[in-house]
């Protein structure tokens, strides 16, 4: 009889590692603390809940890096991306999902699946002995003892940064007078119809006002042992990008291009706000780009300066929490597996990737992996010219892409093509036209998916071809 493996953590990596080793034969015992031990961010005992927001990003999956990993991670019955595609809502060309509809339909699929035992409290320190092999995904949130654990086993200090959360705003309280509804460019994604952002209008004064709001809100107070700890730049609070210049929202999450005040069409908007769907029936919606770490009144006080939000109801106001990664091209091998003691390997956002599908799809490899080893099967990593083995080979160190993951300057990254070993642009299109900029930038990009696609499946075909070879063998 094959021993179960252990997964630490019921968070999208961990919850999509599980699903990977029992659907190769193999059983799993899923440990998760909550309910009984819930996190500062979590609000239900469901699995895999999505607590920063409810957007998988593009689900382009020739022109955007994150959607030919969405393709990748289809292609290879991922249960994170099943759930998600059951329960998207609008939201321009990006994939966004219900979230309470998407937890629990990943909690349900989990728990009716034969080999997969769901235990229920913490796991307070380095698993035991008698577990063998395990997989670690306890993810940004991971307990302090079991983190403590980690350290003392790496010799590693962790490295951290904050994650904050961004709130959500009841639809029935926005004021439709002032905003309208229409996708940045109009463009048409899955489930949407290319109006499917609320787009709330300021002008230069207005804009000045809430700037100057939010360079003297009220923050959250930092613990000792926070002080320290950075922001990472995929997930900065508006008032820390406030203060890094009166024009970094109106060049970020505010910015006006691509939208078109229907009220007044030929008066250019100075900024903008945009909201995006957050459940099924449409009756929530969260302010995109808006996390904060503003105390509750302050931060009601000051989204409230929005033209149409004047009078918003707040499902969930911003939040912030401490997030922690490892330094995984020190401490981790190619298989993310601990160095220090290989009967641990590692998954999610713990070994410094960024973003829901970029965790998910670790979680992915290396449910894969470890069935792999507990098969006695070879499993070779996904080629680095594949979207899931691009951000895996930043991960474990390795120095294919363009960007140095090594041990000294490694920080989270989600998936970019800038991690893709380089592809020569055309320099014509298929008419002889000469591409230039944008042009030959979008070109390249699509010359990387499509050798993604076809390296994939030469890979899947590989990996396929040597579990029928020890089948036959046994």
């Amino acid at each position: 009889m094959i021993e179960p493996i252990h997964i630490v953590g019921g968070g999208l990596a961990g919850s999509e590692a599980a699903w990977q080793i029992a659907r190769s034969g193999v059983s799993v015992v899923l440990h998760e603390m909550r309910p009984v031990r819930q996190t500062a961010a979590h609000k239900t005992a469901h699995l895999a809940e999505l607590v920063c927001s409810n957007s998988f990003r593009s689900d382009d999956a020739e022109n955007n890096a994150v959607g030919l990993l969405h393709a990748e991670m289809r292609r290879m019955d991922s249960l994170i991306m099943r759930t998600a595609d059951a329960h998207q809502v609008p939201a321009g060309s990006a994939l966004a999902v219900d979230r309470d509809g998407f937890a629990e339909g990943v909690t349900a699929a989990l728990r009716s699946h034969p080999l997969i035992e769901i235990r229920t409290g913490e796991v307070a320190g380095l698993p035991p002995q008698e577990w063998g092999d395990c997989i670690v995904a306890t993810g940004p949130l991971t307990s302090d003892a079991l983190a403590k654990d980690i350290l003392a086993m790496t010799g590693e200090e962790s490295l951290a940064f904050f994650d904050a959360i961004a709130p959500i705003v009841h639809r029935d309280s926005i004021d439709m007078e002032i905003a309208w509804f229409q996708s940045r460019y109009d463009k048409v994604g899955p489930g949407g119809n290319g109006a499917d952002y609320i787009n709330c209008p300021m002008d230069k004064v207005q804009y000045e006002a809430f700037i100057d709001a939010l360079l003297v809100a009220d923050t959250g107070d930092f613990k000792e042992f926070e002080k320290d700890t950075p922001y990472f730049n995929g997930c900065l609070p508006i008032e820390v990008m406030a203060a890094r210049g009166r024009e970094t929202l109106r060049h970020g999450p505010m910015k006006p291009v691509g939208l078109t005040n229907p009220r007044s069409p030929t008066v250019k908007s100075y900024a903008i706000v945009q909201l995006r769907q957050d459940n099924a029936f449409g009756t929530l919606y969260n302010i995109v780009g808006f996390q904060t770490k503003m105390k509750y009144a302050a931060q009601a006080a000051t989204l409230r300066m929005i033209p149409g939000l004047q009078n918003a109801e707040f499902a969930r106001l911003g939040g912030i929490h401490r997030n922690t990664y490892l330094n995984s091209p020190k401490v981790l091998d190619q298989s993310l597996r601990l160095k220090a003691l290989p009967r641990l390997r590692f998954a999610g956002q713990i070994t410094g990737c960024e973003g829901y599908v970029e965790s998910a799809s670790i979680g992915l490899i290396a449910g894969r992996m470890a069935a792999a080893e507990r098969l006695g099967q070879s499993h070779e990593p996904p080629p680095a010219t594949t979207a899931i083995g691009a951000l895996l080979n930043h991960i474990t160190g390795g120095h294919l892409s363009s960007i140095d993951a090594g041990p000294a300057s490694f920080q989270p990254m989600n998936v970019n093509f800038g991690l893709f070993p380089p592809l020569d642009a055309p320099k014509v299109d298929e008419n002889g036209k000469r591409l230039k900029g944008p042009e030959k930038s979008a070109a390249r990009k699509k010359l990387l998916s499509a050798r993604a696609k076809v390296d994939l499946e030469g890979w899947l075909g590989r990996s396929e071809h040597a579990a029928q070879g020890r089948i036959a063998a046994e």
